[in-house]
């Protein structure tokens, strides 16, 4: 018995993805991320010279402002830029541009499901865009267990309702580097299918949980293939 998803997608369907870059004139980088409705801003200001409070001098500092589309930043919102702040700091190379700050601004523009790995997709396009070196790119996935034990992936928001659990997968997209030129990387990157990050809610078995691994693993062939072409393109038109 296959799953009905009522906008018509298979389980593993992603919904069609859109990006641009540098569409911001005042930040060093930034970019555009749809995935289905859902749609994140993403800027990049810095590096500034200094860190912040409590952060190690000898590395670059990240920090990560969540603007939602209307209201308050709430709890929710506090939680993704932690999520999104260790994210970024574990792509990024830390010993580039030490005792440095950089800012990533997130504005929601819309939410129709799968927010977060949206938002993570739309740093790193931005992060891109303004030159921060990094080791890798990240692609991000939210897959959704049903209560009849089905896995859908990039669930929208009326699928997210009806969810009894879900886990938020950031993969490492080892194709794609942006190094300096000549530089080497020492920190312990992580393995060609490692995860970088992965949050979950719900309650979900070990077995269910390997399965999201599994499934989001392979959904991110497609969007790093997305990755490679959308900056492809954009370096055609710069050259």
């Amino acid at each position: 018995m296959e799953i009905d998803r009522e906008d018509g997608r298979t389980p593993n369907q992603l919904r069609p993805l859109a990006c641009s870059r540098n569409i911001l004139h005042r930040p060093h980088g930034s970019a555009s991320w749809s995935q289905g409705d859902t749609k994140v801003l993403a800027a990049v200001y810095g590096p500034k010279a200094g860190t912040k409070k409590n952060e190690n001098a000898e590395k670059a500092c990240f920090e990560v402002i969540w603007k939602p589309k209307t209201g308050q930043i709430g709890k929710v919102e506090k939680e993704y830029e932690m999520i999104m702040k260790r994210t970024i700091q574990s792509i990024c190379v830390l010993t580039v541009n030490p005792n440095t700050t950089t800012s990533v601004i997130i504005q929601v523009v819309h939410d129709d499901g799968s927010l977060l790995p949206c938002a993570i997709n739309a740093a790193c396009a931005a992060l891109v865009d303004a030159g921060i070196p990094m080791k890798h790119l990240a692609v991000a996935i939210c897959c959704c267990l049903a209560d009849n034990g089905y896995l859908v992936l990039d669930p929208n928001k009326l699928e997210e309702k009806k969810m009894t659990a879900f886990a938020y997968l950031v993969f490492p997209n080892t194709t794609l580097s942006v190094l300096p030129e000549g530089s080497s990387v020492g920190e312990g990157e992580p393995v060609e299918h490692g995860i970088i990050t992965s949050v979950t809610h719900g309650v979900m078995s070990v077995d269910d949980y390997f399965l999201c691994v599994e499934n989001g693993r392979a959904a991110t062939a497609s969007l790093s293939a997305f990755f490679r072409k959308n900056f492809q393109q954009s370096s055609s038109k710069v050259g």
